[in-house]
């Protein structure tokens, strides 16, 4: 059976800015048939932005479909802010996105850290969730971080940890997350945009199977590296403003929610233990590891079951 491949290029029937009432202006786009079955796309980081490409993952004749820069990112302002920015203030914003677009329920997608901020709102708002579709699950653990920041991908790749441990001083490195983001947010704007760079390469670099330069290059542009390099350390050294293990702890919120956990076997940012163990708590949900994949949607026999996915559950 071939692969199956993105929709075809789409513009948005609407676009705009959601004012929320502490200082963020978040921009959205409605893609689709308006009145369709609704979605909401969520992107990764934290800090990373959506993408045309990202339209293209659901049906246009068959799905209305918001998908939004998170705070601070993508074309949302003010840009790398990290003000009134945590996991429960998306939450929120979710929720009253939900509430413009005017679904009672909807369909809920999101990868990598995506897939931590579905499942954070589909655990504080199960009944307003269809349907989940989550990929490159990651639950902001510190064993999580501490495999891709830390010890384990480091041991794979040697060559890319050197050039992210350069930026931090020889008895910083013992915690690596810490001492990004004390760069990040105190240093001098040209070392921070040095660090920027180089944290965002190292993921950048990483998220493949196989080197792909059209994925790692967005990741070099100095705009998207500041906000997704502050973004992800100030969220990270805060745990998500999580309690350790909390979304596998109360995944037991997410039964009766259908759903699909697809990862890659060889996801380096987002081992493949963590979709098992979110599997193990919500047994429902239909899990598949993809053989030969990476960690990006863009892998593709992850887009296969991604574009599976809404297509089945449409």
């Amino acid at each position: 059976m071939q692969s199956r491949k993105l929709y075809p290029p789409i513009e948005p029937y609407d676009s705009g800015f959601m004012e929320t009432d502490d200082g963020h202006r978040i921009y959205y786009e409605r893609c689709g048939t308006p009145g369709a079955k609704p979605a909401v796309f969520l992107h990764g980081g934290p800090g990373g932005a959506i993408a045309p490409a990202h339209r293209r993952l659901f049906d246009p004749a068959k799905y209305d479909v918001l998908l939004f820069d998170q705070r601070g990112c993508g074309r949302s302002t003010p840009n790398a802010s990290l003000e009134a920015n945590t996991t429960w203030h998306l939450v929120e914003d979710i929720e009253r996105f939900r509430q413009l677009h005017g679904a009672d329920k909807w369909l809920v997608f999101g990868g990598s850290w995506g897939s931590t901020l579905a499942m954070a709102y589909a655990e504080k708002h199960p009944e307003r969730v269809s349907e989940l579709i989550l990929r490159g699950i990651y639950t902001l653990t510190k064993a999580e971080m501490d495999w891709y920041y830390q010890y384990g991908v480091s041991e794979i790749f040697p060559d890319k940890y050197a050039r992210l441990q350069a930026q931090v001083p020889e008895d910083e490195r013992d915690d690596l997350l810490a001492a990004y983001h004390r760069i990040l947010t105190e240093g001098e704007e040209a070392k921070q945009l040095e660090a920027a760079k180089a944290w965002t390469i190292w993921e950048g670099e990483t998220i493949t199977l196989l080197p792909d330069e059209e994925t790692s290059s967005k990741f070099r542009a100095p705009h998207f590296a500041v906000a997704f390099a502050r973004l992800e350390t100030h969220y990270f050294v805060n745990r998500g403003w999580l309690e350790e293990d909390q979304l596998i702890r109360d995944a037991g919120r997410l039964r009766g929610i259908p759903g699909v956990i697809i990862h890659g076997r060889y996801d380096m940012p987002c081992h493949a233990r963590t979709a098992f163990r979110l599997h193990e708590a919500w047994p429902e949900a239909d899990l598949q590891i993809v053989e030969g994949a990476g960690h990006a949607f863009s892998e593709p026999g992850i887009l296969d079951r991604l574009i599976d996915a809404t297509d089945r559950f449409v």
